[in-house]
């Protein structure tokens, strides 16, 4: 005797559902999918020239792009670069740029900015040192524009680093050669004596080898 099936009902509103659900799959649209728009650069009827890409309404600037401060947005002032910053030296200035300095541009320069980086260490173009006497006679309006057009082997940073990132660099590479090339007279006291006592140790230690030498070659004869 054939048994019974328990449920009988779901064995008829199975098939029901099945077929259901494939008549409502073959009318689902996907809108978001296939939108009403144009593509970059595709053919439209509706504008005079053929073309759905716009140009800029004549004499009106995108938001963000109005940079009329040549000092600021080019590094320059009536076509000359500048030897100012377009912004007050701070603390978080040179801060901002030894961190933003960490990560672009010590790949090339170290982080003396002596132009022995881990890539030129393994065989990208190895830059100038920023402590050569030319390169530390350079206006900053000339770091600024660099790292904003780049230069020879180096490349253009602009799209990386922000504007006022690149000040901060600039600020910052000031820093490391005012490190490299400062006068002692020009020197917080503290630093002087951190000096003094630098040299002090460092002759001690030459006076104790050469007298470390001497014992030595006395007792050979």
């Amino acid at each position: 005797m054939k048994a019974e099936p328990r449920y009988p009902i779901l064995t008829l509103l199975v098939p029901v559902m099945g077929l259901a659900i494939l008549a409502l799959s073959a009318g689902c649209r996907q809108d978001m999918r296939d939108q009403s728009r144009y593509e970059p650069l595709e053919h439209s009827n509706f504008f005079a020239d053929g073309q759905a890409s716009r140009l800029p309404v004549e004499n009106t600037i995108a938001r963000g792009q109005l940079r009329i401060d040549t000092h600021m947005f080019e590094g320059t002032l009536n076509g000359e670069q500048v030897e100012t910053f377009p912004m007050p030296l701070t603390e978080a200035l040179l801060n901002r740029g030894q961190e933003r300095f960490q990560i672009y541009c010590t790949p090339c320069h170290d982080a003396t900015g002596s132009g022995n980086g881990m890539v030129v260490q393994r065989g990208y173009a190895k830059p100038r040192s920023f402590h050569d006497i030319e390169l530390r006679a350079k206006p900053v309006g000339y770091y600024f524009d660099v790292i904003t057009r780049g230069f020879g082997a180096m490349p253009d940073y602009a799209s990386q680093v922000k504007v006022e990132d690149r000040w901060a660099i600039v600020a910052y590479i000031r820093a490391l050669q005012l490190s490299q090339g400062a006068e002692f007279s020009a020197l917080p006291d503290a630093d002087k004596d951190a000096v003094r006592k630098g040299a002090g140790a460092a002759s001690q230690d030459e006076h104790g080898a050469e007298a470390h030498h001497g014992a030595s070659h006395g007792k050979a004869h």
